[in-house]
């Protein structure tokens, strides 16, 4: 299974563990992701954005459900990080502006 940072200069990371969530493969691999809370899904700093591969994602968490109903996340294309296990596949995300961490060299 694969994950590729659209704009990290499509950095890709395996993983063939789909008990872990995104945000520990990322970290397991050396990559910074934003995760204010402490990975608890209590915010919303890990915040990915979908673009392609949604389909091979875990489903929808209760923290999710509540920033859902919240507002502050679009489900058709937004998910946490620290919530979701890729299950199969492979996904492309963004990292969204607010999150992104200043040491960091992104790409458009």
């Amino acid at each position: 299974m694969k994950i590729t940072i659209k704009n990290l200069n499509n950095l890709t990371v395996q993983n063939n563990d789909n008990e872990k969530t995104v945000l520990s493969v990322l970290q397991e691999n050396c990559v910074d992701w934003m995760h204010a809370c402490g990975a608890k899904g209590r915010c919303t700093t890990c915040k990915m954005i979908v673009d392609e591969g949604i389909e091979n994602l875990s489903l929808i968490t209760e923290a999710e459900e509540r920033f859902l109903s919240m507002g502050k996340l679009d489900i058709k294309k937004e998910r946490l990080t620290c919530q979701t296990r890729l299950l199969k596949g492979e996904i492309k995300v963004v990292v969204p502006n607010h999150s992104k961490l200043p040491h960091m060299k992104y790409s458009n």
